[in-house]
This record gives structure tokens, C-alpha cells and sequence, in this order.
């Protein structure tokens, strides 16, 4: 558990440099919420795109993973509806030893490679798999109507 005269110190420490976003940080004063911004990554389906996200720290952080989630509509399979991210570093293989940037890090190479064979949509894992081109065209209007 984080102890109270190093809260601050701490969360400040998260601030690393990060690729492919804009910014990541507490929103106002609170700093167990944060919000972080995405920038589709290039040569992906979702390039040009703007991607919020929800970030809340548990009071146990970093010995249980923050909750990260998807403000912004998405075509993804491993991303669903409510913004929920099945992302295995954000479960069962979290680590205390994993920053906030290499989180939203992987976030962006599961941006670039999405994994259908762990979907939560799995719809949008089957196009995935049998009509790839639908699936991209389908990911790049939806970024083009949610994300710019």
C-alpha cells in the first residue's frame, strides 16, 4: 500500500515520457483518476485517431493493476462497448514492477495487434479472423466518427 506522506511523491514519479499519447495525468486534484490521451498509432487501423481514457488507482496500487478504460468508441475485439480492455498486464499478469507508460504502451501495440484469440467482442474477433478487410474498414470509419 502506498503510505500517505508518499502519495504524492509517488504518483508524480509515474510521469515518464510517453509515445503515442499526448498526455496522461491526475484530473484536477484527485490523483487516484487520471486521464490519458492516445493517438492511434501509425500505420494502424486506428492512425489519425484521438483515444481517451479513464485511468483509477485502487488504494492498493501498484500491487493491484489501475482500472483503464476506453472513454472514446472503439472497433476492437478486445475492447468492448463500456471501454473495458482485456489486456492481461491488467489482470492476472499485472506487476508492481509496471509503469503507467508501459501500460498505456501495450495499449497501443494492442492498437497495432489485437489478439482474438482472448476477445471481449467476440463478433469483432470473427470478422477479424475470416473478413480482415471488412474489419479494417469497419475500425478505420469508426475512428474516423469517434476519434476526429
Amino acid at each position: 500500500m502506498i503510505v500517505k506522506g508518499h502519495k504524492v511523491h509517488f504518483f508524480h514519479s509515474l510521469f515518464l515520457p510517453l509515445a503515442y499519447f499526448n498526455s496522461a495525468g491526475p484530473k484536477g486534484d484527485n490523483i487516484y483518476e487520471w486521464r490519458s490521451t492516445i493517438l492511434g498509432p501509425p500505420g494502424s487501423v486506428y492512425e489519425g485517431g484521438v483515444f481517451f481514457l479513464d485511468i483509477t488507482f485502487s488504494s492498493d496500487y501498484p500491487f493491484k493493476p489501475p482500472k483503464v478504460t476506453f472513454r472514446t468508441r472503439i472497433y476492437h475485439c478486445n475492447i468492448n462497448s463500456q471501454g473495458v480492455i482485456c489486456l492481461d498486464i491488467l489482470k492476472d499478469n499485472w506487476s508492481p514492477a509496471l509503469t503507467i507508460s508501459k501500460v498505456l504502451l501495450s495499449i497501443c501495440s494492442l492498437l497495432t495487434d489485437c489478439n482474438p484469440a482472448d476477445p471481449l467482442v467476440g463478433s469483432i474477433a470473427t470478422q477479424y479472423l475470416t473478413n480482415r478487410a471488412e474489419h479494417d474498414r469497419i475500425a478505420r470509419q469508426w475512428t474516423k466518427r469517434y476519434a476526429t
